[in-house]
């Protein structure tokens, strides 16, 4: 079938997995060992779209606290063994997302485009018996900027290209995004926006074209709907 979407690039935290709740605990932990504070409303509001050096920069920055390139990595390697320790405990799919994924890994290359950890990444789509389905996968540090940078989407788009072996079109392409930040690096891409309403409300999922309630309400008939305008 000559369907008129051509590929899909998932981001991970907040679209596949049900970790960011995590990703917070796992911070607010090891900052409390520095008495440092990281609030909830303070992460969602400004922090979410950043990987986890980016993070603890900017909120270094923020709140005027010294730390050296030595301390931030120390202090994210913790971060990390603790966030394992909780993805070993819960199970961390949003439901419908392997479904969903099996389905669309059916019809077109997929990739993932996330500033989360490789390893942390690869762990949980092990588990679930879906890593074999994507083409790609883009994390933190393969690109020089993260998100909101268009960087990682068009390095993931890139990689389908060369993995199909197919002149794939931007705007004939999905990316399905959980922020307003994610949407702004796969708006720069030049890819079709869809907002996943798992991390914030639709009202602040700006760029997004389409909104849903997540992965289990998506339908690759609406993502051809989308497409099929593709001189939008």
């Amino acid at each position: 079938m000559n369907r008129p979407l051509q590929a899909i690039v998932f981001d991970f935290d907040g679209v596949i997995a049900d970790s960011e709740p995590m990703h917070l605990r796992a911070f607010q932990q090891t900052l409390a060992e520095q008495q440092i504070e990281l609030t909830g409303r303070d992460y969602y509001s400004r922090y979410l779209g950043y990987d986890d050096i980016g993070l603890v920069q900017a909120l270094a920055t923020d709140r005027g606290i010294a730390m050296s390139d030595r301390e931030i990595t120390a202090l994210v390697a913790r971060k990390g063994a603790r966030l394992q320790e909780m993805l070993h405990a819960d199970h961390v799919l949003f439901p419908g997302a392997i479904e969903f994924i099996r389905e669309a890994a059916s019809a077109v290359p997929i990739a993932i485009a996330s500033g989360a950890l490789k390893h942390e990444i690869e762990e949980i789509i092990e588990t679930a018996g879906i890593r074999g389905l994507f083409s790609a996968i883009i994390s933190s540090g393969d690109t020089p900027l993260s998100k909101p940078s268009p960087a990682p989407y068009l390095l993931a788009f890139e990689r389908l290209r060369q993995v199909s072996g197919r002149d794939l079109d931007p705007r004939r392409s999905v990316a399905i995004e959980d922020s307003r930040w994610g949407l702004e690096s796969a708006r720069g891409a030049g890819l079709r926006c869809v907002g996943v309403t798992n991390s914030y409300p639709a009202a602040e999922l700006d760029g997004a074209e389409l909104v849903v309630d997540g992965l289990h309400a998506l339908t690759l008939a609406t993502l051809d709907a989308l497409c099929a305008n593709h001189h939008a």
